[in-house]
């Protein structure tokens, strides 16, 4: 445990973060308020920023746009890209696809949910890790896949799965 300025230290730091988030989100908002057609745009920009999309930016869209905090959270609930939930560090989406499902990909998320002590569409407690199933990631042919973030592990198997969270 940091004492002393070190602390002090951080503390300035943890709050010039939060400043900094704070004035994005107003550009965000400011920037895309008042130009038709720009709510998903704008909803977007707010979950890059955050990672997912705060109740507290969701309240300050709605007062900005004047649109309805309920009629945004339907938006945002009906798009399945949006998430109300802080994600994890890294996100793991096993595919479930036909071709992934037929090759195992059932027992890779199964494999994934007791490992990592998690359900489909749950973060750990930790907050390391997001896992989701998602219904095709377009490599039928090298299936059974599963990415991870931005990264696409192929042909896999639990022995290459272990390997690959050890990696992680």
């Amino acid at each position: 445990m940091l004492r002393g300025k070190d602390s002090s230290k951080i503390e300035v730091t943890f709050s010039l973060k939060e400043v900094e988030a704070s004035q994005k989100l107003e550009e965000i908002i400011n920037s895309y308020v008042y130009k038709p057609g720009s709510l998903i745009m704008s909803l977007r920009k707010i979950q890059d920023l955050f990672g997912y999309i705060p109740i507290s930016a969701l309240k300050k869209l709605s007062e900005k746009s004047k649109i309805p905090a309920s009629e945004l959270m339907g938006i945002v609930s009906f798009y399945h890209f949006f998430s109300i939930t802080p994600k994890g560090r890294y996100t793991i989406k096993v595919c479930m696809g036909t071709s992934c499902y037929v090759k195992g990909g059932e027992r890779i998320l199964n494999f994934l949910k007791k490992e990592l002590k998690l359900e489909p569409g749950k973060t750990s407690e930790d907050g390391k890790f997001s896992l989701e199933v998602v219904r095709c990631l377009g490599c039928c042919g090298l299936s059974p896949v599963v990415a991870i973030d931005e990264k696409v592990h192929t042909r896999m198997s639990l022995n290459k799965m272990r390997g690959v969270l050890k990696q992680y």
